[in-house]
């Protein structure tokens, strides 16, 4: 790296060593020492959350993480650079309504890693891809794609919401949780972190820490709404069932102090994957989520049933054809 980039790199604070990506120039970029630079993108789509919550709910929470990573990067890591590249405003697996931007689970994965592929081409190592939608497909499709560079490339390309969401919506935080705020969960609270997964107190409650102003002051007399498992195979189903206004969990109870114990933790637990990602001694870096195989497997399943048929019919036919050599050899004997 030049004196010039050295400058450029070693300022007084962490803050100072983030950067927006798109507002250098090639040669600045160029300068960026690889194995201490980690770029950071997002691809969450636009979706709709419910009356209360913008459509860009899904991007604004993940743009907020993104620079709250960089500010951790940098805090643990001094002699490192963080670069925030433009995010993609797009999602698969999304509640279709005016305003989402929905598009298929392979067009995700291909931007995505397209996105990925290019960063690796002009030598960053460590890329990490921020996200705030739980569709299953979508987070499926950002896991594999992030795989996929990493294999090609040989570089460290993490999608690290994936483990992070799926925890998350399966309550597996909540001691966690209770850490932050210094006590037990009410009864209350209990009840409105039951099957919030969509617009909810957790989205709400981030916003509203994030981006308050976008957050209409109706949501404190929005009932609770959930669904069964039938239900959800509805498509669209918070818009066609309950009270039809497409979110589904508690919104009431939300708050910016409940928005700050959520950002505490879910800060913590990214960074305890991304910091095996950083090192480049560590090898045991990568981690998949259970929903990732749960899904693969599912998307397996029909080729898997596929080959099973076309193995028992060629199986069958062989038996039949050995059954009427047998048959023709017994034939031919006896007229010997």
């Amino acid at each position: 790296m030049n004196d010039q980039a050295s400058q450029d790199h070693a300022p007084s604070t962490s803050q100072e060593r983030v950067f927006r990506l798109a507002e250098l120039s090639y040669e600045r970029l160029e300068g960026f020492n690889r194995n201490r630079t980690t770029v950071i993108f997002t691809a969450s789509p636009l979706e709709e959350h419910g009356t209360h919550l913008p459509v860009g709910t899904d991007l604004f929470e993940a743009e907020f993480f993104s620079e709250e990573l960089a500010k951790r990067i940098t805090g643990r890591k001094p002699d490192w650079t963080v670069l925030l590249g433009p995010p993609l405003p797009v999602g698969a697996s999304a509640f279709d309504r005016a305003g989402t931007l929905l598009v298929r689970v392979k067009t995700v994965r291909r931007a995505v890693q397209d996105y990925g592929a290019a960063l690796a081409r002009h030598g960053f190592k460590y890329i990490l891809l921020m996200n705030a939608h739980a569709g299953p497909g979508h987070l499926l499709a950002l896991e594999e794609a992030a795989m996929a560079v990493s294999r090609r490339h040989r570089v460290r390309m993490f999608s690290l919401c994936t483990p992070v969401l799926w925890r998350l919506l399966r309550g597996k935080y909540t001691n966690r949780l209770e850490s932050l705020m210094g006590r037990a969960l009410t009864a209350e609270e209990r009840d409105a972190l039951r099957g919030d997964m969509h617009a909810g107190l957790w989205e709400t409650s981030l916003l509203l820490r994030a981006r308050p102003e976008l957050v209409g002051a109706e949501h404190r007399n929005l009932a609770p709404q959930r669904f069964s498992l039938p239900q959800m195979l509805v498509p669209n189903y918070p818009l066609r069932l309950g009270n039809r206004q497409g979110y589904i969990g508690s919104p009431g109870p939300a708050s910016a102090a409940w928005g700050e114990t959520a950002r505490q933790l879910l800060l913590d637990a990214a960074w305890e994957l991304v910091e095996p990602v950083l090192d480049a001694q560590n090898g045991d870096w990568q981690r998949r989520s259970a929903l990732y195989y749960a899904l693969r497997f599912k998307r397996a399943l029909p080729y898997a049933a596929g080959a099973a048929i076309l193995t028992a019919g060629v199986l069958g036919v062989s038996a039949l054809g050995a059954g009427a050599l047998l048959w023709g050899l017994r034939r031919w004997r006896k007229r010997s």
